[in-house]
């Protein structure tokens, strides 16, 4: 897995989004997600809101991603 191919899975599952990831191991990545749906949500459900758009890649493909989420 690349960082590209996870950013291109957040943008994809919340479109609109701002979404920059950074890691070269394959592993473990840091992704910073800027995005009008996380407005109102507390910061658990924004980050359950980006693990949905990677789906049953974390934890197999993806060992750990440090999440960062802003409302934009």
């Amino acid at each position: 897995m690349t960082k590209d191919e996870i950013r291109q899975l957040i943008e994809t599952g919340l479109p609109g989004a701002q979404v920059t990831v950074i890691g070269d191991d394959g592993q473990h990545f840091e992704a910073m997600v800027v995005s009008a749906e996380f407005a109102g949500k507390a910061l658990l459900a924004q980050h359950r809101l980006v693990y949905a758009t990677l789906g049953e890649k974390m934890g197999r493909e993806i060992h750990a991603l440090k999440l960062t989420t802003r409302v934009a």
